[in-house]
């Protein structure tokens, strides 16, 4: 009796692993991966590295992201204990300014695991900002002036160059407040008796194709209140 009671207190003190309780466990190095874009770059590519932390060998079934953004492979589909595995990931920049966060799921045929989920983060960095980004008027209040502010905040100033509107409803003029590095667009609408949504080209001298063109954007909106009206 004694000799049961022994065994069973040695198998709570030290857990006995089961060949059915052995499990994988893919992780990469850091829990975000970063990618940091230079202005001009139009996608942005790294190489990253994981490992299976778990005590049996792991099978990559898919690979999908969350964004058709991001897009990332791995260097093979089996991973052994132990082994480490390098992936490669591919972000299309496009207009993307600052800090966005994106993830690629990772099926595999671990039941304990079954989703693998890698982070990356995508910082790039802000040449032009447009702030506000939307100058708003309501319904039927007055037709006043409103400005926003032009920022060329990269390594090297930018000039604009020409504005247009996509609507004929409004007048626009255009400062410059430091050469080459900020300037202030003031609209106004003609009337406020319609809803209107529309947007201003902003034209520069940028070097880099996708910072030649910019858009600042105005609207005349219906308030909650009056819309819920019957």
């Amino acid at each position: 009796m004694r000799t049961v009671l022994f065994f069973a207190a040695l198998l709570l003190t030290w857990r006995v692993v089961l060949p059915s309780e052995l499990r994988a466990e893919l992780a990469t190095e850091s829990r975000v991966i970063e990618l940091k874009p230079k202005p001009e770059d139009e996608s942005v590519t790294t190489e990253f590295v994981f490992t299976n932390k778990g005590d049996k060998p792991v099978r990559v079934l898919t690979i999908d992201s969350a964004c058709s953004c991001l897009s990332a492979s791995l260097d093979k589909a089996v991973y052994a204990p132990g082994e480490k595995g390098v992936g490669k990931a591919e972000f299309k920049v496009s207009s993307f300014t600052g800090r966005h966060e994106k993830t690629v799921h990772v099926q595999t045929d671990d039941p304990a695991q079954p989703e693998w989920v890698i982070h990356f983060a995508l910082e790039v960095p802000e040449v032009v900002k447009i702030e506000p980004k939307t100058l708003q008027w309501w319904l039927g209040e007055e037709a006043v002036e409103r400005t926003t502010r032009v920022t060329m905040t990269g390594a090297s100033p930018m000039k604009i160059t020409n504005i247009t509107s996509t609507r004929e409803g409004v007048e626009f003029t255009w400062k410059e407040v430091r050469p080459g590095r900020e300037y202030e667009v003031t609209v106004k609408p003609r009337s406020t008796a319609d809803v209107m949504l529309g947007a201003l080209k902003i034209e520069t001298d940028s070097a880099i194709p996708k910072y030649q063109r910019q858009l600042a954007f105005f609207s005349i909106f219906r308030k909650q209140e009056e819309a819920k009206a019957p």
